[in-house]
């Protein structure tokens, strides 16, 4: 098998790795949501602190996070984008991204998110997640209504 061959089957293993993490997400399924990440993940997310260091760690903000949502998580992947060697690689997105309330409303908005990957073993884990919101430098306000 050549090189390009060897990065296209990379490439789809991760999209099924992203798709797996999406549906685990969506699912509110956290040992799940866990099992795609390494053991020293090191995370960016928006929301509530400047870094996560840790499966562990990750692991509490993920159960906040899934508290918010009394009618379920909305989490879509758009315009993702995989560039992949034979042992790593990063993909980028953009997320629409939130929450159903109980009476049926949605709280969301999108965000950007970039994942490095890792190959461990025989498995692609990730290692690294940022997630961030664009905002106003003028008024320090997030823009939660920015679209793609």
């Amino acid at each position: 098998m050549n090189a390009s061959n060897n990065y296209d089957l990379a490439k789809t293993e991760i999209r099924e790795v992203l798709e797996s993490w999406q549906h685990a997400v969506l699912s509110a399924d956290l040992p799940s949501i866990l099992s795609h990440y390494s053991a020293d993940i090191v995370s960016f997310d928006a929301i509530k602190a400047l870094q996560f260091i840790g499966r562990d760690a990750y692991a509490e903000h993920w159960k906040y996070c899934m508290g918010l949502s009394q009618g379920g998580m909305i989490f879509e992947i758009h315009e993702l984008d995989i560039t992949a060697s034979s042992n790593v690689a990063f993909a980028r997105y953009l997320c629409r991204c939130g929450c159903v309330q109980e009476s049926g409303e949605e709280q969301m908005g999108w965000m950007r998110g970039t994942v490095c990957l890792r190959k461990l073993g025989t498995e692609w884990k990730i290692v690294h997640e940022h997630f961030s919101i664009p905002f106003d430098p003028e008024t320090g306000a997030t823009m939660f209504d920015a679209v793609p």
